[in-house]
């Protein structure tokens, strides 16, 4: 079933039949700040648009896409579980997103759907701006092998990523993200048991956490083991609500450099916002109207 998330349109007192449709699909979808955020942004451009929120199934996937094309929607953001899957119903794909194997964004250009991945993009200007990283010497960790993980991964290859890992419970898809990236780079799939990756924490300093764990409402699960993590990391969660993840706490409580998920969210919501309305995102509104509104 396709159900839709009410929110506040904007704000605006006039919808009329020229305004551009925006939404996000997902599920679950209740969660998510994101229209909160792109309506915000819309306002303060002067953008005729309105960006709401549908919980989709994976079942309804198809249905969903071809409502959007049918419907006029200008774009679509696209999150878990779908980003993955969601490929199948598009009808041409930018390089992120072929590279990748995952889209976050679609753009609807006159009736071609056009998928996009903004994810790693938005992720490593975050980390770059936020944490000092310098990808080009860094050992990085990535935590999951899901849609944001290969998202993220492709983005570090293209910076020149100087060794990357990925970790997932399922070890065969790490070995298949691998695969699919090779011609980026180097990507070396381990393994995780209960917390533990299959690897020396020597090994890396940069650990990114990708999956859904310690989200909002589970703000007690962490998926790495706090005894593994060291004091010379950076620790960076990509979840940003709650701001702080158990993962972060434990890895501040051991003195290491930790890198909250907002900057990602804001960032590759921006690079959406700008391929559809061809004008450029408002992001410290858009970071500002997110914060205020987390724990809420």
């Amino acid at each position: 079933m396709v159900t839709p998330t009410v929110v506040n349109a904007a704000s605006k007192s006039l919808i009329s039949s020229s305004t551009q449709l925006l939404a996000v699909i997902g599920d679950p979808i209740r969660q998510s700040k994101s229209p909160l955020m792109h309506n915000a942004a819309l306002q303060a451009c002067h953008w005729d648009g309105v960006y709401t929120a549908f919980q989709v199934s994976s079942e309804q996937l198809e249905q969903a896409i071809e409502g959007m094309r049918a419907l006029g929607f200008r774009g679509m953001n696209v999150t878990i579980p779908h980003k993955e899957q969601v490929i199948h119903y598009l009808d041409q794909l930018d390089e992120s997103a072929s590279a990748s194997g995952a889209v976050n964004t679609i753009v609807n250009d006159n009736g071609t759907l056009i998928g996009y991945n903004t994810d790693g993009l938005g992720y490593v200007r975050s980390l770059k701006e936020e944490s000092g990283v310098d990808v080009s010497s860094a050992s990085i960790l990535i935590i999951g092998a899901g849609g944001a993980a290969r998202g993220i991964a492709y983005a570090l290859l293209r910076e020149g990523c100087r060794k990357l890992y990925v970790a997932n419970r399922t070890k065969e898809r790490a070995f298949q993200l691998a695969e699919d990236l090779a011609e980026f780079g180097a990507v070396i799939p381990i393994g995780i048991d209960e917390g533990i990756p299959d690897l020396n924490p020597d090994e890396v300093n940069v650990v990114i956490q990708t999956t859904s764990v310690g989200m909002h409402p589970n703000v007690d699960d962490s998926p790495v083991a706090s005894s593994w993590l060291r004091q010379p990391m950076v620790v960076s969660d990509i979840i940003y609500n709650p701001l702080r993840t158990k993962l972060l706490q434990s890895a501040e409580q051991l003195g290491a450099t930790v890198h909250e998920g907002l900057g990602m969210f804001v960032y590759q919501g921006a690079i959406a916002f700008e391929l559809w309305t061809q004008q450029p995102a408002p992001t410290v509104l858009m970071r500002q109207t997110v914060y205020d509104t987390l724990g809420k």
